[in-house]
């Protein structure tokens, strides 16, 4: 299936977007958790910023 959501981002404006994921590890069970999201490739720079401020 991966492949098949890959392929329909590179028709039209898909190029345009980059998949980010963030980890962030959880001060009270140590467990990590992961936060994804489709950015704009501009913000990518300052989306990435943000969250190692806020780690």
């Amino acid at each position: 299936m991966a492949k098949k959501a890959v392929a329909s981002l590179q028709k039209g404006g898909g190029k345009e977007y980059t998949k980010v994921i963030i980890t962030t590890k959880s001060a009270k069970t140590g467990a990590y958790t992961f936060k994804e999201s489709m950015i704009h490739n501009d913000k990518v720079k300052d989306t990435l910023a943000e969250a190692a401020k806020n780690n």
